[in-house]
């Protein structure tokens, strides 16, 4: 499995747990979720195209990590 693998399979599982919490929680919270989903698509479709590259681009790193820390966010709100 590549790093790349491993990254999406950690933040696919943090993002079905939240997923999970968001049904429940505030409006707010439903509109960080929703934004951070239209992010969420970009990061696996760039993911995608990075696989056959050899490394993560910046912008992905960027990427990642809004959504990284978007999901922490989220995570304490709830």
């Amino acid at each position: 499995m590549s790093a790349i693998d491993d990254l999406l399979k950690d933040m696919e599982t943090k993002r079905d747990e939240l997923m999970v919490k968001i049904h429940l929680g505030s409006k707010e919270a439903q509109q960080e979720w929703e934004e951070l989903e239209k992010k969420w698509e970009d990061f696996t479709a760039k993911a995608g195209v990075e696989k056959s590259a050899e490394g993560i681009s910046s912008a992905l790193g960027l990427l990642k990590d809004e959504l990284v820390q978007g999901y922490e966010r989220l995570k304490k709100a709830l």
